[in-house]
């Protein structure tokens, strides 16, 4: 691998980090900011990239909604935030079959029909942050709000795996 292919994983990983934090953080200490008059973060990029994180109420939430108790990005977010190691659960809401078909590298099976009002062994921390998809994101909202309901505090829904655009499991 050549210096110009290893100084661009590089700022990937650095990038994908820095919006674990940026959403950990969001998580975290948001509401504080939302008392005040400032209710969401924004990341402005150019061509290359993401160039600046701010606070602002007046562009918008690109990052996700909380309104429903957990945050929702993309597949493109969540492919860069996948190909980092961290402590994180990616879990698949599909049925089994569908998990046996192809799956995000790494992500767990708990179909969105077996979560229900009950604990989840799988699950046994509820301050993990789990990444939950689908097929086309129907499902795992509902799975993530299920989840938020069940008393897990970080629950990112990123859609479906219809979009995603990086390797498949099987």
């Amino acid at each position: 691998m050549n210096k110009k292919m290893k100084a661009l994983l590089l700022l990937i990983s650095i990038i994908a980090v820095a919006l674990i934090g940026i959403l950990i953080w969001k998580r975290t200490y948001a509401s504080s900011y939302e008392e005040a008059g400032t209710s969401s973060i924004s990341i402005i990029g150019g061509a290359d990239g993401p160039t600046s994180v701010f606070l602002s109420d007046k562009i918008g939430n690109e990052l996700g909604d909380q309104n429903m108790g957990y945050t929702q990005i993309n597949m493109d977010v969540a492919r860069l935030i996948f190909e980092v190691p961290g402590e994180y659960i990616i879990l698949d809401v599909r049925r089994a079959d569908e998990f046996a078909e192809g799956r995000i590298p790494g992500a767990i099976s708990i179909a969105n029909e077996d979560i229900g009002d009950e604990e989840i062994a799988e699950l046994p921390d509820k301050n993990q942050t789990i990444y939950v998809y689908c097929r086309s994101g129907n499902r795992s909202k509902q799975a993530a709000a299920k989840l938020v309901n069940l008393g897990y505090k970080n629950i990112i829904e990123c859609g479906g795996i219809i979009d995603w655009k990086g390797d498949i499991e099987k």
